[in-house]
């Protein structure tokens, strides 16, 4: 998916309409320098914004996707095309998330032990100690659910009775037993509680 392409699409269905970056990241509801972003191929417009920015620049996302307006003759080739890139960039993106939530977990763990040996092995008063080890468990709790959110909305679980695949709410990852990424839960679609691992395709 040509990105710089995408952008210059972008930039002259906007000027086509005689729309500022400011008033089209109005519309939006988003900041223009998030518009200028996409222009100059710096990213993609997020999920969340797609639908209505094609409705403004009177576009079908198959024609954002493929960074022209769609033929209807190429329409079904084009969409397939868009649709196996969308794919690849989602499995990209969630294999960087989970490197994300390594990362995290790690920082916040050492961070932990780090306070926890300080006041185990250094002389000092115990009022010092216990701001210490909040001053530790705070960021660590809250690394924690951060990096629970990732686990979540990254890739997706599969049920190893049915193999359904699907995304659970974040209040089931928190309370579901786990090893690893491997996790107890109700699989939505055959309704057994089983061991469900976590899949990035």
């Amino acid at each position: 998916m040509d990105q710089e392409k995408i952008g210059k699409f972008i930039s002259v269905k906007r000027k086509e309409k005689g729309i500022t970056q400011s008033e089209l990241a109005e519309l939006l509801g988003i900041s223009d320098r998030a518009i200028s972003k996409w222009e100059n191929g710096n990213c993609l417009p997020d999920a969340s914004n797609m639908q209505e920015l094609c409705k403004i620049l009177n576009i079908t996302i198959n024609d954002l996707f493929s960074g022209e307006v769609v033929d209807m003759e190429d329409n079904v080739k084009r969409l397939e095309e868009n649709l196996l890139e969308m794919t690849k960039l989602k499995e990209q993106r969630d294999k960087e998330l989970l490197l994300l939530e390594i990362f995290i977990g790690v920082f916040v763990s050492i961070i932990l032990c780090a306070s926890i040996l300080i006041v185990n092995y250094i002389e000092i008063d115990n009022w010092l100690k216990i701001i210490i080890v909040l001053s530790a468990a705070i960021p660590f709790t809250i690394g924690v659910l951060y990096a629970l959110r990732i686990e979540q909305i990254a890739g997706y679980y599969e049920c190893s009775n049915c193999h359904h695949k699907y995304i659970p709410s974040y209040k089931t990852i928190l309370f579901a037993m786990h090893i690893n990424r491997t996790r107890r839960m109700k699989c939505p679609h055959c309704n057994k509680k089983t061991w469900h691992k976590k899949k990035i395709k």
